[in-house]
Protein backbone atom coordinates (compact mmCIF):
# COMPACT_ATOMS: atom_id res chain seq x y z
CA UNK A 1 0.00 0.00 0.00
CA UNK A 2 1.38 3.90 -0.94
CA UNK A 3 1.98 5.78 1.77
CA UNK A 4 1.15 9.54 1.70
CA UNK A 5 1.94 12.39 4.51
CA UNK A 6 0.90 15.64 4.86
CA UNK A 7 1.96 19.36 5.98
CA UNK A 8 -0.51 22.00 6.35
CA UNK A 9 0.67 25.92 7.16
CA UNK A 10 -1.76 28.51 7.92
CA UNK A 11 -5.84 28.89 8.59
CA UNK A 12 -8.54 26.99 8.66
CA UNK A 13 -10.02 26.54 5.72
CA UNK A 14 -6.27 25.09 4.54
CA UNK A 15 -6.41 22.58 7.46
CA UNK A 16 -9.99 21.71 5.76
CA UNK A 17 -8.84 21.24 2.68
CA UNK A 18 -5.82 19.22 3.56
CA UNK A 19 -8.55 16.64 5.69
CA UNK A 20 -10.06 16.76 1.80
CA UNK A 21 -7.51 15.66 -0.56
CA UNK A 22 -6.81 13.38 2.18
CA UNK A 23 -10.29 11.41 1.35
CA UNK A 24 -8.85 11.52 -1.95
CA UNK A 25 -6.04 9.75 -1.54
CA UNK A 26 -7.72 7.25 1.55
CA UNK A 27 -10.54 6.36 -1.85
CA UNK A 28 -7.12 5.88 -4.12
CA UNK A 29 -5.74 2.92 -1.12
CA UNK A 30 -3.06 4.87 0.22
CA UNK A 31 -2.25 5.17 4.08
CA UNK A 32 -1.82 8.18 6.03
CA UNK A 33 1.44 8.14 7.88
CA UNK A 34 3.25 11.13 10.10
CA UNK A 35 5.18 13.29 7.96
CA UNK A 36 8.18 13.08 10.27
CA UNK A 37 8.19 9.62 8.24
CA UNK A 38 9.48 8.08 5.48
CA UNK A 39 6.51 8.42 3.31
CA UNK A 40 5.74 7.80 -0.91
CA UNK A 41 4.33 11.43 -1.68
CA UNK A 42 4.43 14.61 0.50
CA UNK A 43 1.57 16.94 0.38
CA UNK A 44 2.48 20.44 1.45
CA UNK A 45 -0.31 22.66 1.64
CA UNK A 46 0.64 26.15 1.28
CA UNK A 47 -0.04 29.53 3.02
CA UNK A 48 1.01 32.78 1.75
CA UNK A 49 -1.15 35.71 4.14
CA UNK A 50 2.56 36.89 4.60
CA UNK A 51 5.78 36.94 3.41
CA UNK A 52 6.84 34.75 6.24
CA UNK A 53 4.30 32.25 5.03
CA UNK A 54 5.92 31.81 2.11
CA UNK A 55 9.04 31.77 3.57
CA UNK A 56 8.01 28.86 6.22
CA UNK A 57 6.29 27.22 3.06
CA UNK A 58 9.66 27.09 1.21
CA UNK A 59 11.44 25.77 4.35
CA UNK A 60 8.98 22.90 4.90
CA UNK A 61 8.98 21.40 1.12
CA UNK A 62 12.89 21.56 1.33
CA UNK A 63 12.57 19.90 4.69
CA UNK A 64 10.64 17.10 2.97
CA UNK A 65 12.81 16.77 0.13
CA UNK A 66 15.90 15.83 2.43
CA UNK A 67 13.99 13.59 4.30
CA UNK A 68 13.07 11.12 1.31
CA UNK A 69 14.97 12.38 -1.93
CA UNK A 70 12.83 9.38 -3.94
CA UNK A 71 9.26 10.44 -2.02
CA UNK A 72 6.75 12.44 -4.88
CA UNK A 73 6.83 15.97 -3.61
CA UNK A 74 3.34 18.15 -4.37
CA UNK A 75 2.60 21.28 -3.86
CA UNK A 76 -0.81 22.79 -2.97
CA UNK A 77 -2.60 26.02 -1.63
CA UNK A 78 -2.30 29.77 -1.91
CA UNK A 79 1.39 30.14 -1.94
CA UNK A 80 1.20 27.68 -4.72
CA UNK A 81 -1.53 29.55 -6.35
CA UNK A 82 0.45 32.89 -6.33
CA UNK A 83 3.91 32.05 -6.73
CA UNK A 84 3.96 28.72 -8.65
CA UNK A 85 7.07 29.28 -10.73
CA UNK A 86 9.17 29.59 -7.78
CA UNK A 87 8.21 26.51 -6.16
CA UNK A 88 9.43 24.78 -9.49
CA UNK A 89 12.20 26.23 -9.30
CA UNK A 90 12.88 24.36 -5.87
CA UNK A 91 15.32 20.96 -6.88
CA UNK A 92 13.27 17.82 -6.00
CA UNK A 93 9.68 19.64 -6.38
CA UNK A 94 7.22 17.04 -9.06
CA UNK A 95 4.00 18.70 -8.63
CA UNK A 96 2.49 21.95 -7.93
CA UNK A 97 -1.38 22.80 -7.72
CA UNK A 98 -2.62 25.71 -6.36
CA UNK A 99 -6.34 26.13 -4.42
CA UNK A 100 -8.12 24.37 -7.39
CA UNK A 101 -8.34 21.40 -8.86
CA UNK A 102 -7.11 19.25 -6.29
CA UNK A 103 -9.03 16.35 -7.66
CA UNK A 104 -6.41 16.38 -10.24
CA UNK A 105 -3.56 15.32 -7.66
CA UNK A 106 -3.83 11.35 -8.14
CA UNK A 107 -3.74 11.81 -12.08
CA UNK A 108 -0.71 13.92 -11.93
CA UNK A 109 0.94 11.53 -9.68
CA UNK A 110 0.06 8.81 -11.98
CA UNK A 111 1.42 10.94 -14.79
CA UNK A 112 4.66 11.68 -12.77
CA UNK A 113 5.38 7.72 -12.40
CA UNK A 114 5.34 7.47 -15.59
CA UNK A 115 7.29 10.63 -16.99
CA UNK A 116 9.27 11.51 -13.89
CA UNK A 117 8.85 15.11 -15.39
CA UNK A 118 7.63 17.79 -12.90
CA UNK A 119 4.27 19.13 -13.57
CA UNK A 120 2.85 22.57 -12.83
CA UNK A 121 -0.74 22.35 -12.59
CA UNK A 122 -1.78 25.65 -11.45
CA UNK A 123 -3.86 28.35 -13.81
CA UNK A 124 -5.39 31.49 -13.33
CA UNK A 125 -7.63 31.59 -10.25
CA UNK A 126 -9.38 34.93 -11.20
CA UNK A 127 -10.87 33.10 -14.50
CA UNK A 128 -12.75 30.66 -11.86
CA UNK A 129 -16.30 31.48 -11.48
CA UNK A 130 -17.01 27.87 -9.74
CA UNK A 131 -16.93 26.18 -6.46
CA UNK A 132 -14.47 23.36 -6.44
CA UNK A 133 -16.41 20.21 -3.88
CA UNK A 134 -14.20 19.12 -1.73
CA UNK A 135 -16.10 17.00 1.20
CA UNK A 136 -15.12 15.80 4.21
CA UNK A 137 -17.55 13.11 6.00
CA UNK A 138 -15.62 13.36 9.08
CA UNK A 139 -12.12 14.88 11.39
CA UNK A 140 -9.77 13.01 12.63
CA UNK A 141 -9.19 14.06 16.29
CA UNK A 142 -11.53 16.82 16.67
CA UNK A 143 -14.74 17.35 18.53
CA UNK A 144 -15.70 20.53 16.27
CA UNK A 145 -16.14 19.82 12.33
CA UNK A 146 -14.97 22.67 9.99
CA UNK A 147 -17.46 22.64 6.87
CA UNK A 148 -16.55 25.22 4.29
CA UNK A 149 -19.11 27.22 2.49
CA UNK A 150 -17.67 29.57 0.22
CA UNK A 151 -14.17 30.18 -1.39
CA UNK A 152 -12.75 33.49 -2.56
CA UNK A 153 -12.81 37.26 -1.79
CA UNK A 154 -14.40 40.33 -3.73
CA UNK A 155 -12.79 43.26 -0.99
CA UNK A 156 -9.32 43.69 -2.40
CA UNK A 157 -7.99 45.64 0.83
CA UNK A 158 -5.13 47.15 0.30
CA UNK A 159 -3.13 44.99 2.81
CA UNK A 160 -4.28 41.60 1.57
CA UNK A 161 -2.84 39.30 -1.30
CA UNK A 162 -5.36 36.38 -0.66
CA UNK A 163 -8.21 37.82 -3.74
CA UNK A 164 -5.01 36.47 -5.96
CA UNK A 165 -4.47 33.31 -4.25
CA UNK A 166 -8.01 32.31 -3.89
CA UNK A 167 -9.99 34.15 -7.07
CA UNK A 168 -13.15 35.83 -6.47
CA UNK A 169 -15.89 35.24 -4.83
CA UNK A 170 -18.10 31.58 -4.92
CA UNK A 171 -20.39 29.95 -3.07
CA UNK A 172 -21.53 26.36 -2.41
CA UNK A 173 -24.37 24.72 -3.45
CA UNK A 174 -26.85 25.20 -0.27
CA UNK A 175 -28.14 21.75 -1.17
CA UNK A 176 -24.31 20.14 -0.67
CA UNK A 177 -23.64 22.50 2.64
CA UNK A 178 -26.85 21.08 4.00
CA UNK A 179 -25.59 17.51 2.91
CA UNK A 180 -22.25 17.18 4.36
CA UNK A 181 -23.57 19.03 7.49
CA UNK A 182 -26.22 15.81 7.70
CA UNK A 183 -23.29 13.51 7.17
CA UNK A 184 -20.83 15.35 9.81
CA UNK A 185 -23.76 14.83 12.23
CA UNK A 186 -23.96 11.32 11.56
CA UNK A 187 -20.56 10.52 11.96
CA UNK A 188 -20.99 12.44 15.71
CA UNK A 189 -20.32 16.00 15.59
CA UNK A 190 -22.55 18.00 17.48
CA UNK A 191 -21.19 21.45 16.72
CA UNK A 192 -20.01 22.54 12.91
CA UNK A 193 -17.89 25.49 12.34
CA UNK A 194 -18.63 27.35 8.80
CA UNK A 195 -15.61 28.56 7.22
CA UNK A 196 -14.37 29.67 3.94
CA UNK A 197 -12.43 32.54 3.39
CA UNK A 198 -14.99 35.56 3.22
CA UNK A 199 -17.21 33.05 5.49
CA UNK A 200 -20.15 35.92 6.10
CA UNK A 201 -20.12 36.93 2.08
CA UNK A 202 -21.95 33.81 1.32
CA UNK A 203 -24.41 34.08 -0.90
CA UNK A 204 -23.52 37.04 -2.82
CA UNK A 205 -23.04 35.18 -5.95
CA UNK A 206 -26.48 32.87 -5.93
CA UNK A 207 -29.88 33.76 -6.93
CA UNK A 208 -32.68 34.27 -4.12
CA UNK A 209 -30.12 32.59 -0.78
CA UNK A 210 -28.13 34.22 1.08
CA UNK A 211 -26.33 33.26 4.75
CA UNK A 212 -29.86 34.28 6.63
CA UNK A 213 -31.48 31.16 4.54
CA UNK A 214 -28.46 28.40 4.83
CA UNK A 215 -28.67 29.41 8.65
CA UNK A 216 -32.81 28.66 8.78
CA UNK A 217 -32.15 25.52 6.71
CA UNK A 218 -28.60 24.07 8.87
CA UNK A 219 -31.20 25.09 12.44
CA UNK A 220 -33.82 22.27 11.00
CA UNK A 221 -30.94 19.59 11.02
CA UNK A 222 -31.94 16.99 13.68
CA UNK A 223 -28.60 16.08 16.02
CA UNK A 224 -26.66 19.38 15.17
CA UNK A 225 -26.56 21.23 18.48
CA UNK A 226 -24.25 23.83 18.10
CA UNK A 227 -23.35 26.13 14.79
CA UNK A 228 -20.37 28.51 15.06
CA UNK A 229 -19.40 31.58 12.03
CA UNK A 230 -15.96 31.42 11.73
CA UNK A 231 -15.96 35.03 10.79
CA UNK A 232 -18.39 37.58 9.77
CA UNK A 233 -17.77 41.30 8.59
CA UNK A 234 -19.74 43.55 9.99
CA UNK A 235 -21.37 44.87 6.66
CA UNK A 236 -22.67 41.66 6.28
CA UNK A 237 -24.69 41.13 9.88
CA UNK A 238 -27.50 42.39 8.03
CA UNK A 239 -30.93 42.61 10.17
CA UNK A 240 -31.80 40.26 8.39
CA UNK A 241 -29.10 37.48 9.52
CA UNK A 242 -29.25 39.00 13.36
CA UNK A 243 -32.43 38.34 13.08
CA UNK A 244 -31.72 34.43 12.56
CA UNK A 245 -29.15 34.63 14.80
CA UNK A 246 -31.72 36.13 17.78
CA UNK A 247 -34.39 33.38 16.46
CA UNK A 248 -32.02 30.70 16.79
CA UNK A 249 -31.49 27.65 19.34
CA UNK A 250 -28.32 26.58 17.33
CA UNK A 251 -26.11 29.29 16.51
CA UNK A 252 -23.93 30.21 19.35
CA UNK A 253 -23.17 33.11 21.24
CA UNK A 254 -19.82 34.02 19.95
CA UNK A 255 -18.82 36.10 16.60
CA UNK A 256 -15.40 36.76 15.05
CA UNK A 257 -16.19 39.96 13.50
CA UNK A 258 -13.00 41.48 12.23
CA UNK A 259 -12.32 45.41 13.00
CA UNK A 260 -8.92 45.90 11.73
CA UNK A 261 -9.07 49.81 12.60
CA UNK A 262 -11.01 52.11 14.50
CA UNK A 263 -10.06 54.69 12.77
CA UNK A 264 -11.77 55.78 9.69
CA UNK A 265 -9.00 57.29 8.04
CA UNK A 266 -6.98 54.25 8.04
CA UNK A 267 -9.54 52.04 7.09
CA UNK A 268 -10.00 53.81 4.24
CA UNK A 269 -6.31 53.21 3.49
CA UNK A 270 -7.28 49.97 3.86
CA UNK A 271 -9.84 49.95 1.35
CA UNK A 272 -12.38 48.29 4.06
CA UNK A 273 -16.09 48.49 2.69
CA UNK A 274 -17.36 50.25 6.57
CA UNK A 275 -17.11 53.20 8.45
CA UNK A 276 -16.78 53.06 12.15
CA UNK A 277 -20.03 54.42 12.76
CA UNK A 278 -21.65 51.34 10.50
CA UNK A 279 -19.34 49.13 12.82
CA UNK A 280 -20.74 50.85 15.51
CA UNK A 281 -24.07 50.44 14.94
CA UNK A 282 -24.21 46.44 14.05
CA UNK A 283 -22.22 45.83 17.11
CA UNK A 284 -24.73 47.82 19.22
CA UNK A 285 -27.29 46.06 17.43
CA UNK A 286 -26.21 42.52 17.86
CA UNK A 287 -25.51 42.82 21.98
CA UNK A 288 -29.17 44.14 22.32
CA UNK A 289 -30.60 41.03 19.93
CA UNK A 290 -27.93 38.59 21.77
CA UNK A 291 -27.38 39.24 25.18
CA UNK A 292 -24.17 37.68 26.68
CA UNK A 293 -22.64 37.63 22.91
CA UNK A 294 -18.89 37.13 23.26
CA UNK A 295 -17.68 39.40 19.87
CA UNK A 296 -13.64 38.60 19.07
CA UNK A 297 -12.02 40.60 16.44
CA UNK A 298 -8.59 41.40 14.70
CA UNK A 299 -6.71 44.01 14.33
CA UNK A 300 -3.86 45.11 12.34
CA UNK A 301 -1.76 48.22 13.99
CA UNK A 302 0.83 49.97 12.59
CA UNK A 303 -0.49 50.41 8.90
CA UNK A 304 1.41 53.08 6.98
CA UNK A 305 0.65 56.34 7.95
CA UNK A 306 -0.73 55.24 11.39
CA UNK A 307 -1.01 57.95 13.72
CA UNK A 308 -0.31 58.33 17.30
CA UNK A 309 -4.21 59.70 16.82
CA UNK A 310 -5.61 57.13 14.84
CA UNK A 311 -3.98 54.11 16.91
CA UNK A 312 -5.94 56.08 20.11
CA UNK A 313 -9.37 55.91 18.06
CA UNK A 314 -8.44 52.28 17.42
CA UNK A 315 -7.80 51.78 21.33
CA UNK A 316 -11.00 53.67 22.47
CA UNK A 317 -13.20 51.99 19.95
CA UNK A 318 -12.32 48.72 21.18
CA UNK A 319 -12.86 49.80 24.71
CA UNK A 320 -16.09 51.41 23.90
CA UNK A 321 -17.39 48.35 22.43
CA UNK A 322 -16.59 45.71 24.65
CA UNK A 323 -14.85 43.19 22.50
CA UNK A 324 -14.67 39.72 24.25
CA UNK A 325 -10.91 39.32 22.60
CA UNK A 326 -8.24 40.22 20.15
CA UNK A 327 -6.09 38.78 18.26
CA UNK A 328 -3.31 41.37 17.39
CA UNK A 329 -1.21 41.67 14.49
CA UNK A 330 1.66 44.28 13.48
CA UNK A 331 1.05 45.10 9.75
CA UNK A 332 3.52 43.10 7.52
CA UNK A 333 4.61 44.13 4.66
CA UNK A 334 3.08 42.10 2.20
CA UNK A 335 4.89 41.89 -1.20
CA UNK A 336 2.59 42.59 -4.27
CA UNK A 337 -0.05 44.22 -2.33
CA UNK A 338 -0.61 48.23 -2.72
CA UNK A 339 -0.51 48.97 0.93
CA UNK A 340 3.46 47.39 0.98
CA UNK A 341 4.51 49.94 -1.29
CA UNK A 342 3.04 53.13 0.42
CA UNK A 343 4.85 55.66 1.78
CA UNK A 344 4.79 56.38 5.63
CA UNK A 345 6.00 52.35 6.74
CA UNK A 346 5.53 52.74 10.34
CA UNK A 347 8.91 51.98 12.32
CA UNK A 348 8.94 48.35 13.68
CA UNK A 349 9.60 49.33 17.24
CA UNK A 350 6.73 51.51 17.46
CA UNK A 351 4.37 49.09 16.03
CA UNK A 352 5.49 46.39 18.63
CA UNK A 353 4.89 48.61 21.37
CA UNK A 354 0.99 49.55 19.99
CA UNK A 355 0.63 45.43 19.84
CA UNK A 356 1.80 45.78 23.52
CA UNK A 357 -0.99 48.10 24.51
CA UNK A 358 -3.83 45.90 22.58
CA UNK A 359 -2.51 42.70 23.69
CA UNK A 360 -2.53 43.61 27.10
CA UNK A 361 -6.13 44.85 26.63
CA UNK A 362 -7.61 41.88 25.21
CA UNK A 363 -6.29 40.44 28.22
CA UNK A 364 -8.24 43.03 30.59
CA UNK A 365 -11.25 42.57 28.00
CA UNK A 366 -11.24 38.66 28.04
CA UNK A 367 -10.60 38.66 32.25
CA UNK A 368 -13.94 41.23 32.47
CA UNK A 369 -15.87 39.32 29.65
CA UNK A 370 -15.56 35.93 31.71
CA UNK A 371 -16.00 37.35 34.87
CA UNK A 372 -19.49 38.26 33.74
CA UNK A 373 -20.38 34.12 34.36
CA UNK A 374 -18.99 33.69 37.37
CA UNK A 375 -21.44 31.41 39.21
CA UNK A 376 -23.36 30.59 35.85
CA UNK A 377 -23.82 27.12 34.13
CA UNK A 378 -22.55 27.19 31.12
CA UNK A 379 -22.83 24.42 28.23
CA UNK A 380 -19.38 22.94 27.56
CA UNK A 381 -18.75 20.45 25.09
CA UNK A 382 -14.54 18.52 26.23
CA UNK A 383 -12.34 18.46 23.29
CA UNK A 384 -9.63 17.40 25.61
CA UNK A 385 -7.52 15.75 28.42
CA UNK A 386 -6.25 18.59 30.59
CA UNK A 387 -2.67 18.79 31.91
CA UNK A 388 -3.64 16.77 35.06
CA UNK A 389 -4.88 13.44 35.18
CA UNK A 390 -8.73 13.56 35.45
CA UNK A 391 -9.47 16.64 33.88
CA UNK A 392 -11.27 17.56 31.31
CA UNK A 393 -11.05 21.32 29.12
CA UNK A 394 -13.39 22.33 26.49
CA UNK A 395 -15.13 25.52 25.29
CA UNK A 396 -18.59 26.43 25.81
CA UNK A 397 -21.00 28.53 23.54
CA UNK A 398 -19.32 31.32 23.50
CA UNK A 399 -15.66 30.19 23.34
CA UNK A 400 -14.94 30.41 26.78
CA UNK A 401 -12.19 27.71 27.63
CA UNK A 402 -13.80 25.22 30.86
CA UNK A 403 -11.61 23.07 32.56
CA UNK A 404 -13.05 20.42 35.20
CA UNK A 405 -13.06 17.13 36.34
CA UNK A 406 -14.67 14.24 34.44
CA UNK A 407 -14.46 11.08 32.61
CA UNK A 408 -12.85 11.07 29.30
CA UNK A 409 -15.87 9.04 27.91
CA UNK A 410 -17.27 12.79 28.54
CA UNK A 411 -15.23 14.26 25.32
CA UNK A 412 -17.70 15.31 22.63
CA UNK A 413 -20.98 15.09 24.92
CA UNK A 414 -22.72 18.75 26.03
CA UNK A 415 -21.98 19.08 29.85
CA UNK A 416 -23.69 21.33 31.93
CA UNK A 417 -20.69 23.30 34.05
CA UNK A 418 -21.09 25.75 36.63
CA UNK A 419 -17.93 28.45 36.16
CA UNK A 420 -15.98 28.36 39.89
CA UNK A 421 -13.42 30.91 38.64
CA UNK A 422 -13.70 32.97 35.81
CA UNK A 423 -10.34 33.71 34.38
CA UNK A 424 -8.54 33.94 31.59
CA UNK A 425 -7.45 32.57 29.01
CA UNK A 426 -8.99 29.67 31.46
CA UNK A 427 -12.02 29.10 33.24
CA UNK A 428 -11.98 26.40 36.22
CA UNK A 429 -15.88 24.79 36.79
CA UNK A 430 -17.63 21.87 38.08
CA UNK A 431 -20.01 19.30 36.15
CA UNK A 432 -23.58 19.40 37.16
CA UNK A 433 -24.74 16.86 34.41
CA UNK A 434 -24.78 15.50 30.99
CA UNK A 435 -27.52 16.69 28.62
CA UNK A 436 -28.55 15.49 25.21
CA UNK A 437 -29.42 18.80 23.30
CA UNK A 438 -27.85 22.52 23.78
CA UNK A 439 -29.72 25.37 24.79
CA UNK A 440 -26.59 27.60 23.53
CA UNK A 441 -27.71 29.57 27.10
CA UNK A 442 -26.35 29.89 30.44
CA UNK A 443 -28.19 29.56 33.26
CA UNK A 444 -27.77 30.92 36.68
CA UNK A 445 -27.27 28.17 38.96
CA UNK A 446 -26.04 27.73 42.75
CA UNK A 447 -24.76 23.99 43.77
CA UNK A 448 -26.09 22.50 46.70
Amino acid sequence: MSTVAFHTLGCKVNHYETEAIWQLFKEASYERVDFEQNADVFVINTCTVTNTGDKKSRQVIRRAIRKNPDAIICVTGCYAQTSSAEIMEIPGVDIVVGTQDRHKLLEYIDTFKGERQPINGVSNIMKNRTYEELDVPYFTDRTRASLKIQEGCNNFCTFCIIPWARGLMRSRDPEKVVEQATTLVNSGYKEIVLTGIHTGGYGQDLKNYNLAQLLRDLESIDGLERIRISSIEASQLTDEVIEVLQQSNKVVRHLHVPLQSGSDTVLKRMRRKYSMAHFSERITKLYAALPGLAVTSDVIVGFPGETAEEFQETYDFIVNHQFSELHVFPYSQRIGTPAARMDNQIDENVKNERVHQLIQLSDQLAKTYASRFENDVLEVIPEEKGSKEGILVGYADNYMKVEFEGDDSLIGQICKVKIIQAGYPLNHGQLLRVVDHASNKSEEEVLI
